[in-house]
């Protein structure tokens, strides 16, 4: 009953604020892009090629579940002030994009990464997404090919928006561009040092369905459903079973999806549970970028199925000035 109440009361609140909202034009901050994003990785992307002319602001919490987050009542003004929203798309942030379409200023361009990047022929489907449910995984940011292929979409977006800083977005872009390509090949060292056999992944949520076919890994099983409830007693021993057929030494959760299965599901199969890696919460200072995500990944990762962790220590984690 609680909950319904709370439901209420925030549908009210959403009431309230649309009959504020206004077409005004929506202006700078400060002379700055006033951009509204999503999840975390995303708004750092964004942040790392906009520098010091953007203003950005991303509205999920940092360590939230991106799929099931519902935005708050206090973000309608957020979204009325964006000069763009900019979201990754494929279905990922559906209650943010219909809040958004409800609100913002009709001239607000929202820019879905995730359907700018890939055709819809590419998406991918899985157990966690499957294909007759219709919305395909969108963790594209695994992928750091995908990630370049964003960050240059961000690039062209905001000089298009802002011609007068053309020089400095391109100039930001160049830096991160180079930085996520040395990324991308640290991976690929990182999977090699891994021995042939180990390059499995059973991860709690289904998060890495286009990392593992770039780098040479495959993912055998997902733990959590597709509803992203726990999974039933029939499930856990077929997981349980392809876990002991593949040998993998380890299996992955996260800090964002706690669940005591997974855990049971290690001690039955033998494997070491890893419950550290990260789908789009970033690490804490110093290294509190979406490269240093995934440069924490890449070494619990690498470590976990026996290979050399060391394969990112030289990667440049730092965030452009912002």
């Amino acid at each position: 009953m609680k909950k319904l109440m709370d439901r209420i009361a925030r549908l009210l609140l959403y009431g309230f604020a649309l009959m504020l909202s206004h077409s005004a034009p929506v202006f700078a901050v400060d002379g700055k892009l006033n951009i509204v994003t999503t999840v975390s990785p995303i708004t750092n992307i964004v942040q790392n090629i906009g520098g010091s002319h953007v203003k950005v602001t991303g509205i999920v919490p940092d360590g939230t579940d991106s799929h099931t987050f519902e935005p708050l009542p206090s973000d309608v003004k957020t979204l009325q002030a964006a000069s763009i929203i900019i979201v990754n798309g494929l279905d990922l942030e559906s209650p943010t994009l219909n809040l958004a379409n409800k609100v913002k200023n009709p001239a607000t361009l929202i820019l879905q990464l995730g359907n700018r990047a890939l055709t819809e022929a590419e998406w991918q489907y899985d157990f966690s997404f499957p294909r007759e449910q219709g919305h395909p995984n969108p963790h594209l940011w695994l992928n750091i090919a995908l990630v370049m292929r964003y960050a240059e979409i961000v690039k062209d977006q905001l000089i298009a928006m802002d011609p007068v800083n053309t020089a400095s977005y391109q100039q930001n872009a160049a830096i991160y561009l180079a930085k996520l390509q040395k990324l991308d090949q640290a991976i690929f060292k990182c999977v090699e040092s891994i021995p042939e056999n180990n390059r499995k992944l059973v991860t709690y949520h289904d998060s890495f369905a286009y990392f593992a076919p770039r780098y040479g890994m495959t993912v055998i099983a997902a733990i959590q459903p597709s509803d992203f409830s726990e999974p039933g007693p029939q499930e856990v021993i077929s997981i349980i079973k392809q876990i002991r057929e593949s040998g993998v030494p380890a299996i992955f959760g996260s800090e964002v999806f706690p669940s005591k299965v997974m855990a049971q599901i290690a001690r039955e199969s033998k494997a070491k549970f890893v419950d550290q890696l990260s789908d789009d919460a970033l690490p804490a200072a110093p290294n509190h970028s979406f490269i240093g995500m995934m440069v924490h990944n890449m070494t619990i990762m690498t470590e976990a199925l026996g290979g050399n962790p060391t394969c990112v220590a030289n990667i440049d984690a730092s965030n452009i000035p912002f």
